[in-house]
């Protein structure tokens, strides 16, 4: 622990990795209370699997049609909300069953970033990084997109707070009340997208899902209002990256495993304590 904090003032690496898990952590808290009220990490899933296939074929533009603008982030934010609004409308309106399209677009996905990967010329070991996260490598370029997506997310999660409560505990509820509930459905989804986009960054796509819902599932234990959900499944997401972020550096262990695996120690460590407690009682 002593070796990163005294080289956190020299290298402007651990400074932007630092930056981006506490960033991070803010749409974290946000969404992350959102999924796991609503119930729907296994669409989150699946939203943070076809992520590869939109970096992978931003990266393929890249070298092979000279796209220098089109960043790999920006490929798995658009590749986010098409299958946001994709799953979201075969949830409301698909006669299939749901579980099974969303599972045909989580293979359809990873299997379209592996094969772009593969055909794409060069070296991808930095595109590759993404499937366990690279917050070691955040360049300052994509620490400002990492803010303005996060801008983003927590400005229109604030603001529409009361309507996507509303969907969150009783749909036939809200549309008594004049609530659209497949658009602000629709529009839940794209912002856990954009959050997906953010997650992966510091922890990958493989393990994004765990940092999305471990805080709020903890958080959840001790709160009974979602804004304070929020707020407290926010703080624990900046600790655990943190904590991973600081633990990882001197072993030279992957950072987004470390942030997980402290992350989910803790969300057994509570889960159980709380059982026994209440069967005591």
């Amino acid at each position: 622990m002593y070796t990163f904090f005294s080289d956190l003032p020299i290298y402007p690496f651990l400074q932007y990795a630092l930056l981006t898990g506490i960033l991070s952590s803010v749409a974290c808290g946000i969404i992350g209370s959102y999924v796991v009220t609503k119930r729907i990490t296994y669409i989150a899933g699946s939203i943070a699997h076809i992520v590869l296939g939109g970096l992978g074929v931003a990266r393929y533009c890249q070298v092979v049609y000279h796209w220098e603008w089109f960043h790999p982030l920006y490929g798995a934010a658009l590749a986010a909300m098409v299958a946001s609004i994709i799953i979201g409308l075969v949830s409301m309106r698909a006669k299939q069953r749901e579980d099974t399209v969303i599972g045909a677009l989580w293979a359809i996905g990873m299997a379209t970033g592996i094969l772009f990967i593969f055909k794409t010329p060069g070296y991808n070991e930095d595109l590759m990084s993404y499937l366990f996260g690279s917050i070691l490598m955040v360049s300052p370029n994509e620490l400002w997109m990492i803010l303005c997506l996060d801008a983003l997310v927590v400005a229109t999660g604030t603001i529409f707070y009361n309507q996507f409560l509303a969907i969150c505990f009783d749909e036939e509820f809200s549309r008594l009340r004049g609530i659209n509930v497949e658009l602000y459905y629709l529009f839940l989804l794209c912002l856990t997208a954009l959050t997906v986009v953010l997650l992966v960054t510091v922890v990958g796509i493989v393990m994004v899902i765990a940092l999305l819902t471990l805080p709020a599932a903890i958080a959840g234990e001790f709160t009974k209002r979602l804004w304070h959900m929020m707020l407290l499944s926010a703080v624990l997401s900046a600790l655990f990256t943190t904590t991973g972020l600081v633990i990882s550096y001197e072993p030279d262990l992957p950072t987004g495993a470390t942030t997980i695996v402290i992350a989910g120690a803790v969300y057994l460590f509570i889960a159980g304590g709380l059982k026994i407690f209440r069967l005591r009682d």
